[in-house]
Order: structure tokens, then C-alpha cells, then sequence
């Protein structure tokens, strides 16, 4: 029912400001998964067989990014609508409230988004508590973590370890967000010094924190689209000798070529869809090349049809992550991809 319904929802939305939709949506699926109503509604999935990746059972590779579920309060919401797992964030150690608004424009005829949020979020002790309060999703919960945007990059480490400590005891795993374009200078700490230097560091911690705990929480990062040749392999070279447990790629592209000419095209900020979708199978390639099966990717960008999430698969992503074409597609990309995949062998 939901799937049949969505596109009446989506045009209604895209009648409202673009994050004041965003914050409805996010409110009205809460309220619908709190009084059953979503479990009546949600779509039916096709069963697929389990995927292990990072030492953690997803029931199927689609997921949802992070950035839809900045604070982690609409898990259950989002986990019934048919994700496999859900990462939430990005999270900083301290609230702050991101770029001023207008942040976040929607571009149709391009099947694009163009957001410059910067990391607008409530802080890890109130994200920590909403992944705490979760009642009904079962499946892995991701953790993408920052760095504030007051914290001059010499200093990113402690905002990364302070976020990192305290996701461990609630994440199934955290993603370290070296990618966004709209928190200034963040993308210098791509560089394979800085990223060698800072995966070195949190795997110090997590080595600690595993003896405290008994947990052994895996540690992704997320990369930009926007990587020369020459950048992807020394990345690939950090990862694979620093032990990565998984790279996500790709984030948003500053590359706006694509959608010269709309009325959106020279806002700042990072372009998601469609237009990415090329850009960011070729990334995933290009480390998928370097990294083979020794560093599992998780590939995200321009996912709007089965057939993209098949080409990110064939180009070397073990798992996917939806966004902007969840955005414009509703449930039914998941149902669509799903039916593209084996199915669940009955024994």
C-alpha cells in the first residue's frame, strides 16, 4: 500500500520547502511506526539470502546513509519500511545547529539534491541515548561520526576519539565522515597523512575500548567522489595497511557540470542523485581494484533503479546505501532492487 501511495506523498512534500518536508517526513513516519500504522502499510520484501560483511549479518545489502536520520530517533520507522540497516549522523560531539537556511534544494529534473547542512545535529550523548531508546529494528545500526565545525583541523582527532567513544557501546559499527563538502577544510583530512595518522588513532582506542567492553566494533570511512587516480591508491594503500573494516563510497560530488544551467546550480554545497550516480560506480571500481575482497566497500551515490544498484554491486560493493533515490523513488527502489537479487534458497 505504502509503495502505491508514496508518489501522492512525494508530490505533496515537493509542494513544501525541502527540509521542512524532510522534518514532516521524518515526524509523521515516527508517528505512523508508534501507532502500528506503518506495520500495516509497509511494503512486503522478497526474501534474499543474508550477506556477512565487516563480522555483522545484514538480512539483504540495502541500507539507508547516513543523513536522513541525522539524530537516530526514526530507526524503527526507516527499519520497517524494508532497510537491512540504517546509519545515522552524522553525529559531533557537541549540538550545533549547521549552515544557515535555506541548506538543502531539490533539483527534479535532474532527479538531484544539492545540501550544504554542515552537520546540523543534536550531539553524541543525545544520539547515543535515541539509538538506546530503538523498540523494534533488529538489524545492524551505523554510526557516522565528525567533527564540529569550531574544531580547527589540527584538533579533529579529539573531536573524532570523543565521538568515537562514546558511539562504541551503541553502534554495530562507526563510520568516520572525512567527505562532506560542507563543513570547511574537512575534506583536507583525505589526505593520506592525515587519514593514515587518524585511523592509526581510533584503532589505538577501539583497542582499548574492546577490552573494557568485549566489543569489537568495525570502523568504516567514507569518501568523496571527487578523487583523482593517484588519491584512491594511496587511500586504498592507508586502508588496507591501517586495517579498515570497510570504506563507504561514495558522499556528494562538488562536481555541479552535470546540472549546468538549472536555477540550484551555483548553490554551495555538495549534489547528490542522479547526475552522481557514473561518478560514483567509477570510484567504487577504482578501490574495488586496489582493495579487492581485503577491505569490503559499502557503495552509495545515485542509487535511483535497480539497475544502478546492480552496476555499484558488479563494480565491487559488497553492501548499498540509499539516499536521495529513496528521496525521489520511496520503498519501492528497495522492493525493485531486491527483486533483482537471488533469492533466498529454501531449504
Amino acid at each position: 500500500m505504502l509503495t502505491s501511495t508514496y508518489p501522492l506523498l512525494k508530490s505533496l512534500l515537493f509542494t513544501l520547502d525541502a527540509e521542512k518536508a524532510h522534518h514532516l517526513s521524518l515526524a509523521s513516519l515516527r508517528l505512523a511506526e508508534q501507532s502500528k500504522v506503518l506495520a500495516a502499510i509497509a511494503p512486503k520484501l522478497p526474501a534474499t539470502e543474508p550477506i556477512e560483511c565487516m563480522g555483522l549479518s545484514f538480512a539483504h545489502p540495502v541500507g539507508l546513509a547516513a543523513g536522513l536520520d541525522k539524530e537516530g530517533n526514526s530507526i524503527d520507522a526507516f527499519g520497517r519500511l524494508g532497510f537491512s540497516f540504517i546509519e545515522i549522523g552524522t553525529i559531533t560531539p557537541r549540538p550545533q545547529p549547521g549552515n544557515p537556511q535555506p541548506r538543502l534544494f531539490r533539483l527534479p529534473e535532474h532527479q538531484a539534491l544539492i545540501n550544504r547542512m554542515g552537520f546540523n545535529n543534536p550531539g553524541i550523548d543525545t544520539g547515543v541515548a535515541n539509538v538506546r531508546n530503538r523498540q523494534t529494528f533488529q538489524g545492524p545500526v551505523g554510526f557516522n561520526i565528525g567533527k564540529n565545525k569550531i574544531t580547527p583541523n589540527e584538533n579533529a582527532l579529539d573531536d573524532y576519539l570523543i565521538a568515537f567513544r562514546g558511539a562504541y557501546p551503541v553502534a554495530d559499527y562507526i563510520t568516520v565522515n572525512l567527505s562532506s563538502p560542507n563543513t570547511p577544510g574537512l575534506r583536507d583530512l583525505q589526505a593520506a597523512e592525515p587519514t593514515a595518522r587518524l585511523l592509526d588513532a581510533l584503532q589505538q582506542e577501539r583497542e582499548k575500548l574492546k577490552a573494557a567492553t568485549g566489543r569489537q566494533v568495525p570502523i568504516a570511512f567514507k569518501v568523496a567522489p571527487d578523487l583523482q587516480d593517484d588519491h584512491i591508491r594511496e587511500l586504498a594503500q592507508v586502508f588496507r595497511e591501517g586495517g579498515l573494516d570497510a570504506l563507504i563510497a561514495t558522499n556528494t560530488t562538488i562536481d555541479k557540470s552535470a546540472v549546468k544551467g538549472h536555477k540550484f546550480a551555483n548553490e554551495q554545497g555538495g549534489l547528490s542523485g542522479a547526475p552522481e550516480t557514473e561518478l560514483s560506480t567509477q570510484v567504487i571500481a577504482a578501490f574495488h581494484a586496489e582493495l579487492g575482497k581485503e577491505v569490503p566497500i559499502i557503495g552509495v551515490g545515485g542509487i535511483m533503479t535497480a539497475e544502478d544498484a546492480l552496476a555499484k554491486l558488479a563494480a565491487g560493493a559488497t553492501l548499498l546505501q540509499l539516499y536521495t533515490g529513496f528521496i525521489y523513488r520511496g520503498p519501492k527502489l528497495i522492493q525493485e532492487i531486491l527483486n533483482k537479487l537471488p533469492a533466498k534458497k529454501v531449504l
